[in-house]
């Protein structure tokens, strides 16, 4: 199972964590990956300047609203 975790800290959460989240919410059900695919939330991971920060494993991303399609299709639809 691959664990994305969406860092909801105030610098990412102006940056748009909310957006990201809720894309990703959209993407793991319309490529029914409920099952494979854990997503979840935390707090400062210390790469505000980075932000929006996201970890898949443990593996560091910075993704935007913009490009969270782009981050889905390379780090998590190639994985499952």
């Amino acid at each position: 199972m691959l664990k994305i975790t969406v860092c909801i800290g105030s610098s990412c959460h102006i940056k748009g964590s909310r957006q990201v989240v809720e894309q990703l919410q959209y993407l793991i059900a319309k490529n029914d990956l409920g099952d494979k695919v854990e997503l979840g939330g935390t707090f400062c991971m210390g790469k505000c300047q980075q932000g929006v920060c996201v970890t898949v494993n443990d593996s560091f991303h910075s993704v935007t609203p913009e490009t969270v399609e782009e981050f889905f299709a390379k780090e998590v639809l190639a994985k499952v």
